[in-house]
């Protein structure tokens, strides 16, 4: 890639606590300590919230194309990366647990809760341990694990996405047993230090992390990281901020793109909120409840653009990737290049300094999206750069590493059932 391409995006304009809308009312959804009772809300944002619940149980294909998954897509390897300093952490934080706590703490690999999460504020009482009822020594093991686990990068967006959840609720003054900065429950899956298969997933409002340890081979995916706002300016969290380089990036590729390019990549000129594409939840396709999604490919593809636009969303992609540890993020960034002409992104809405827009990147085994929202705490009606998702899948079956785990059980053993 040319050097001009890998630097970072120019950082987007940050928003000051003055130019938020604020709500005008406090109070008004049900949501006590960490739980949102979903019931009490209007019956199509209930269906929509509860995707999740019904959802998780049934049987995993993952997401496709046209609802069978292309073989041969992801391959069991030695990449001669291990897992030491994970899953080490890992077992010291579960050492320093209660033996009760410990039961809640981890569950077994083949656990159906690897599926159940929500990018709102769950409506069941989720398993884990609430980072905010661990004491602080408890807390920074859990921390540990997940840091050792991604790369800095990675790990310094995860923190800020709970800091900004924190001033959420400072800046709205609201709902202050739920958004909070330690608001998010932490499950171990499986044995770390066994040598065999094990993980774990951070979820809460705007942070699903599903991390997959397989032998060497890391899987982070479904990621779901998410921020309103996306920066703050005042109080215990100013100068926190996220997700400058997927909104920057992402633009810097739209701005590559011309004109005569525009009728196989852009969907709409606007999102609006009354932009039929969208939904209570946004426009994004693959979040939770969503994991056997049909998703035919669209838009523009790799094969169509020219040397430099290509690099340009190699390195868009790239933005993604390195949350992961370095070594891992360029073995991955490598597939997504030899899957380039396989590869179809789409865009809606402007390209401006300061409107609103969604993007999609749907590559056979990387799927990428990034959304601008309507306010849910605070009170804009229309999508605002403010309020950001983005999510992160394996397609093609190897989401929570299933497709590998697969692959592993079938060359050495079936998977246990127990811890």
């Amino acid at each position: 890639m040319n050097a001009e391409n890998t630097q970072r995006a120019t950082p987007v304009r940050q928003h000051t606590a003055a130019s938020l809308p604020l709500p005008k009312a406090k109070g008004t959804m049900p949501v006590v300590d960490g739980i949102l009772h979903a019931d009490l809300l209007p019956p199509e944002i209930t269906f929509e919230l509860t995707a999740p619940i019904r959802a998780h149980g049934e049987p995993y294909v993952g997401i496709t194309t046209d609802g069978a998954p292309a073989p041969g897509l992801y391959r069991l390897t030695d990449t001669g990366i291990r897992p030491t300093a994970a899953a080490d952490a890992a077992d010291a934080y579960l050492d320093a647990l209660m033996p009760f706590e410990r039961t809640v703490a981890r569950l077994p690999m083949n656990s159906p809760d690897w599926r159940l999460w929500t990018n709102a504020i769950p409506t069941w009482t989720p398993k884990g341990m609430r980072l905010e009822r661990l004491t602080v020594t408890q807390r920074e093991l859990a921390l540990a694990v997940i840091e050792e686990s991604l790369s800095r990068e990675g790990f310094d967006l995860v923190r800020a996405a709970m800091q900004l959840n924190g001033a959420l609720g400072e800046l709205i003054d609201d709902y202050r047993d739920t958004l909070t900065e330690f608001t998010y429950w932490f499950t171990v899956f499986g044995d770390p230090t066994s040598g065999q298969p094990w993980g774990w997933k951070l979820m809460g409002h705007h942070i699903d992390v599903h991390c997959v340890f397989v032998g060497s081979q890391l899987v982070m995916a479904p990621v779901f990281l998410g921020a309103e706002p996306t920066s703050c300016d005042t109080g215990r969290y100013a100068g926190v901020h996220a997700f400058d380089d997927e909104t920057g990036h992402g633009l810097r590729f739209r701005r590559s793109l011309t004109r005569r390019q525009e009728s196989s990549f852009l969907l709409s000129r606007s999102i609006s909120a009354a932009d039929p594409a969208g939904s209570w939840n946004g426009r994004h396709l693959a979040g939770a409840g969503s994991d056997n999604l049909i998703l035919p490919a669209e838009g523009i593809n790799g094969s169509e653009l020219s040397a430099d636009q290509q690099d340009l969303l190699l390195d868009l992609a790239r933005v993604y990737l390195r949350r992961l540890p370095a070594l891992h993020a360029e073995r991955k960034l490598e597939e997504v290049a030899r899957h380039l002409d396989d590869t179809h992104f789409v865009w809606r809405g402007g390209h401006d300094d300061v409107c609103a827009f969604y993007y999609r990147i749907h590559s056979p085994i990387l799927l990428v999206e990034y959304d601008n929202h309507p306010g849910v705490f605070l009170s804009n009606e229309e999508p605002a750069r403010h309020h950001v998702h983005t999510i992160v899948r394996e397609p093609g079956g190897n989401d929570y590493g299933k497709s590998l785990l697969a692959q592993h059980y079938a060359t050495h053993h079936t998977p246990d059932s127990d811890h």
